[in-house]
């Protein structure tokens, strides 16, 4: 696990202090890999950059804590979440069943605007791989499976798939892989999409199984000993 003072100092330094909501700019930290997993979250530190008590920021984090975001553990305080291995694995088998049910439906209800919604966030995917962005990437692979889901229309599933997300994306593992392998998930995403706009599910769900075991080998391989997954014990 991460030193804490030197953990506290990292998170420090990526908070923007001139931020409206407390709890807007801690989610955008994690979600945004500034502060990778195991970072502890200082109440105090916090406290003292938004010009508020101690009582605001415990509340914004008990959000966070709900959203899987950050965990607290009595003695230790607050911390960007940190899974095992095994439990990274299962949320991402979660994350694809869900997805898979979405995509059943959205294919099939999805409008002229929502094509050209998942059209455009491709196109951002293109951009990134591009350039290599890694954090790019993996920011918009989340809009691009999103988009995939939403057109379902089935909101309580959707939510429970973007808790799904939230669990795991302290990982950032789009930044974690090598550029071949971005280029293989790649190379599925944009299978992904003609299928979708073709509004064949039966080739959108071919695609998204080939591109889950990928992400399952991705994870397979995350080591244990950098902070970003936990050993099972």
């Amino acid at each position: 696990m991460p030193d804490r003072r030197h953990s506290a100092a990292l998170f420090r330094s990526v908070v923007g202090r001139d931020a409206a909501s407390i709890v807007d700019e801690l989610r955008r930290v994690i979600l945004d890999g500034a502060a990778p997993p195991g970072t502890q979250i200082p109440v105090a530190d916090v406290a003292e950059m938004f010009g508020v008590s101690h009582i605001p920021v415990r509340e914004c984090l008990k959000t966070l804590t709900a959203e899987g975001l950050v965990q607290h553990r009595p003695n230790s305080g607050y911390a960007v979440a940190q899974l095992t291995a095994s439990e990274l694995a299962e949320m991402y088998l979660v994350r694809a069943t869900l997805e898979s049910t979405a995509m059943s439906a959205a294919v099939l209800r999805a409008t002229d605007t929502d094509r050209a919604h998942l059209a455009e966030v491709h196109e951002t995917l293109q951009q990134a791989l591009k350039f290599d962005d890694a954090q790019a990437y993996h920011r918009h692979s989340r809009e691009f499976h999103m988009a995939l889901s939403r057109p379902s229309r089935m909101l309580r599933l959707v939510h429970m798939l973007e808790s799904a997300w939230n669990i795991t994306e302290p990982v950032q593992l789009m930044v974690h892989v090598e550029p071949s392998q971005r280029m293989l998930l790649h190379d599925d995403h944009r299978v992904m999409l003609d299928a979708f706009l073709a509004g064949d599910a039966e080739s959108l769900l071919s695609a998204a199984a080939v591109h889950n075991t990928r992400l399952d080998a991705a994870v397979e391989s995350l080591p244990t000993d950098t902070g970003l997954v936990l050993g099972d014990r």
